[in-house]
């Protein structure tokens, strides 16, 4: 099978030899390989400037990463035949690090499947494709996993926002019976998750390990969680033993799958839940004098773009500082980020700079990221978004 070739600039090779995947529309000799002519998701033949192949790559004629590397052999273009392979090599890694089937099977780039992500739930799959390329190759896909997998219903959830950057439409598809909400375990802690409509694909597995540092901290303490989304931090909390859990979400929905969660656990009359928006609900309990042994900050990203920057430090400086007016004597901070912009440096700076600011002394006792099921792609460091600082705060 032969494929349109798409040459690249002199020495624009350099990162892909690195290990990187992504090909930016600057990169491409547009004279010798017009991206105007190619197809989006079509799937191309990289050659460097001296036409060496460096492999085969999806494209996006109109995006700033105009193509990604998804082959370094072009015996092997993306079809049924490779999905299956990288999705077993892919269960192999999850499959060494959990002893139950609730993990993010595929994590993107890392896994050499640039724009899939799929997160298993035990016999459910969900799907989220945010790619051209893959989009092309959208049959193959749940053919694929069908076939490594054998689940009982595969959920493609692509109702989210970065499909419109690549002119994808937004649509949710079914391959089975799918119910609302399936039952799953993190941590040994039981959780429904509702991946019909919950955020994303109804569960967010990457906090997995910080969420289990979270209960060595917890017997006795009366906890704390702000943006609690169904719970993840709070009922985890709970189980280890927290005397008191208050969970705050903007959402009532999530609010109801947080009690709904807790009675699973039977831990019904240990957790309570606050609706409201963060900001004003953290006002509230510091007008009225609560305190907390841990609090736990896990926002949405503050900062999506780069131009975000200023202001989402400034939300998370702000943010820091309210949780930490709330903890009791010793207590403990989580400051948790998924903002691939945010540096791991910053968030502790962020931090250290709230703590100083309140007159108290910041102790760094724990650094989180994400765990096994989203591993980092050396030479691509948008995969190592996740932040979760853990911080004892007292007065000095």
């Amino acid at each position: 099978m032969s494929f349109a070739p798409l040459i690249l600039n002199s020495n624009a090779d350099r990162r892909l030899k690195q290990g990187h995947l992504w090909i930016y529309s600057n990169e491409v000799n547009t004279q010798a390989s017009p991206l105007k002519d190619m197809a989006m998701g079509q799937q191309v033949e990289v050659k460097n400037n001296s036409g060496k192949s460096l492999g085969l790559a999806t494209v996006n004629p109109a995006g700033l990463i105009c193509a990604r590397l998804v082959s370094r052999n072009t015996k092997y273009p993306l079809d049924k035949s490779l999905l299956v392979h990288r999705i077993k090599q892919a269960q192999g890694l999850r499959d060494a690090c959990f002893n139950k089937p609730f993990y993010r099977l595929i994590y993107g780039d890392s896994d050499l499947l640039p724009g899939l992500v799929v997160d298993r739930f035990g016999d459910y799959l969900v799907v989220q494709i945010s790619t051209a390329g893959m989009e092309a190759v959208k049959a193959e896909i749940v053919e694929a996993l069908q076939q490594a997998l054998r689940p009982k219903a595969i959920l493609l959830r692509n109702d989210h926002s970065a499909r419109s950057l690549e002119n994808l439409p937004s649509e949710v598809e079914t391959f089975g019976d799918i119910p609302e909400a399936v039952e799953m375990e993190e941590n040994g802690t039981r959780f429904f998750a509702p991946i019909a409509y919950g955020q994303k694909t109804g569960w967010f597995y990457d906090h997995r390990d910080s969420r289990a540092y979270l209960q060595n901290l917890c017997k006795g303490k009366r906890v704390l969680d702000v943006f609690s989304y169904v719970g993840g931090w709070g009922v985890q909390a709970a189980h280890a033993g927290a005397s008191d859990v208050v969970c705050v979400d903007a959402s009532e929905t999530a609010l109801d799958w947080v009690s709904e969660n807790a009675a699973l656990n039977g831990l019904q009359d240990s957790v309570s839940t606050i609706q409201g928006k963060a900001i004003q609900v953290l006002k509230d309990l510091i007008a009225a004098q609560e305190r907390f042994d841990i609090v736990i900050l896990d926002p949405p990203a503050f900062i999506k773009k780069r131009k975000d920057q200023k202001s989402g430090e400034a939300a998370y400086r702000h943010i820091n500082e309210l949780g930490m007016r709330l903890l009791g004597r010793d207590g403990i901070l989580v400051s948790g980020s998924c903002s691939m912009h945010l540096e791991r440096n910053t968030l502790n700076d962020i931090v250290r700079g709230a703590g100083r600011h309140l007159e108290r002394h910041v102790q760094l006792i724990h650094q989180g990221g994400a765990g096994a099921d989203h591993p980092v792609h050396p030479a691509i460091v948008e995969t190592d978004y996740l932040k979760a600082v853990f911080s004892r705060v007292f007065l000095p």
